[in-house]
């Protein structure tokens, strides 16, 4: 078996933001969503349950995606996929919006205070 996983031919950003909206159609999805505030509800402010509960179900929905896709629904493909997105949304701002939007789900939003002093 060749441990070297290969990624679909030509991912094109199309490909990818038709991915990724696919992955927030199903988390907004009535299915989803229910347990998803349920998973939100349960683990509260507190980062390490979020990491528990919450984000191994949106893992779950993008793995589901992503095979449909050609990705290999294993952990390589899901990292072969992030990676993609990540090297996609420095390029493309719709590839960025959409990753955003589907981080929101189980990142809390970063307020940065703005008495920090970022001055040299």
């Amino acid at each position: 078996m060749n441990v070297n996983m290969a990624s679909p031919p030509n991912v094109s950003v199309q490909t990818v933001r038709t991915i990724l909206s696919e992955v927030i159609d199903s988390l907004e999805s009535p299915d989803y969503a229910s347990k998803l505030d349920e998973a939100k509800e349960a683990a509260g402010n507190e980062m390490l349950k979020m990491m528990q509960l919450v984000f191994p179900m949106v893992v779950q929905i993008e793995m589901e995606t992503i095979k449909r896709h050609g990705f290999s629904s294993s952990r390589e493909g899901i990292v072969q996929f992030t990676q993609l997105v990540r090297e996609m949304e420095t390029m493309d701002n719709e590839v960025a919006r959409l990753h955003s939007q589907i981080r929101s789900h189980y990142l809390p939003p970063v307020s940065i205070s703005s008495t920090v002093d970022t001055s040299l």
